[in-house]
């Protein structure tokens, strides 16, 4: 028998981590990632659920702890997958949650802590400034600084004497770069779907230097919920399924046309993928 491919049996363990934490069907039937006031989000979450071998029952965990739970599972699948990339991605990784202090100690960002001091002694100035460079990434990947022996590695590429402002070179006093932003919703509700796309904007207009990769990570069942932060370009670049083929086959077998189109214009058009895809894209 043909041994399963590696980010096939990863996303087994994926999903098998959400079994064992968030992913629960309560006493009336109703998975955790579901909407329960609406019956096609019900339906196609059981639809989802049966398809990933859903077995415990159990009561639903709060909001918060369901968010945090997501949050680490989803660093541990790309500490377990995107790490296995180092022949496609040389370099010196590190996966890990983030909060608002972090994101100021790698290098794109690094000012953002003189701005916050300046805030903190200046209130006309916190005022005009608000909190749009507050970020808090959910899970962030960040590369260390290369030494001069690892760049000349193959000849001498760099001297003392000029490339003394790139960013990767560790002689020129840098920060490590942060290299992805992953923003991970175990559901998506109209209250706070435009979180991840705020933050987004924020990363992509606080910088100095290249942009790191911005992505979602997501449980939601419902193509009609996930378009609220799919569909549109500029922001993210793309949003991930916890199980893209089994919501698939889901739509399929409830012959939901309206929510099969839109997963088709989503996926068709590049703004959503299965979370087997991110460690790929993010070895782009």
């Amino acid at each position: 028998m043909e041994q399963p491919a590696y980010f096939s049996e990863a996303r087994k363990s994926f999903h098998a981590a959400l079994l064992n934490s968030i992913l629960r069907i309560d006493a009336t039937g109703v998975p955790s990632n579901a909407d329960k006031g609406s019956r096609i989000s019900t339906n196609i979450a059981i639809g989802i659920a049966r398809r990933i071998g859903v077995e415990a029952i159990g009561a639903r965990l709060a909001g918060q702890m369901s968010g945090n739970e997501f949050e680490e599972i989803c660093r541990k699948f790309l500490e377990n997958t995107f790490l296995r990339l180092d022949h496609l991605r040389p370099g010196i990784w590190r996966i890990q949650r983030g909060n608002q202090a972090v994101i100021a100690l790698y290098e794109q960002y690094a000012h953002l802590n003189a701005l916050a001091r300046a805030a903190r002694r200046d209130p006309e100035l916190a005022t005009v400034l608000g909190s749009d460079y507050i970020i808090k990434p959910d899970v962030i990947i960040t590369r260390e600084l290369e030494g001069d022996a690892t760049i000349n590695a193959r000849g001498a590429l760099v001297d003392e004497q000029y490339v003394r402002l790139a960013d990767l070179r560790k002689i020129n006093g840098g920060l490590p770069l942060l290299h992805a932003s992953i923003s991970c919703k175990w559901t998506i509700r109209s209250d706070r779907v435009q979180g991840s796309r705020t933050e987004a904007l924020n990363l992509i207009r606080n910088r100095k230097g290249h942009l790191p990769h911005i992505v979602v990570v997501t449980g939601e069942p419902w193509p009609n919920r996930l378009a609220a932060i799919a569909l549109g370009t500029g922001d993210i670049d793309c949003v991930y399924h916890f199980a893209l083929s089994e919501l698939r086959e889901t739509l399929e077998e409830l012959a939901a046309a309206d929510s099969k189109e839109m997963f088709d214009i989503m996926v068709s058009g590049k703004r959503l993928k299965d979370i087997a895809d991110l460690p790929l894209d993010l070895a782009v």
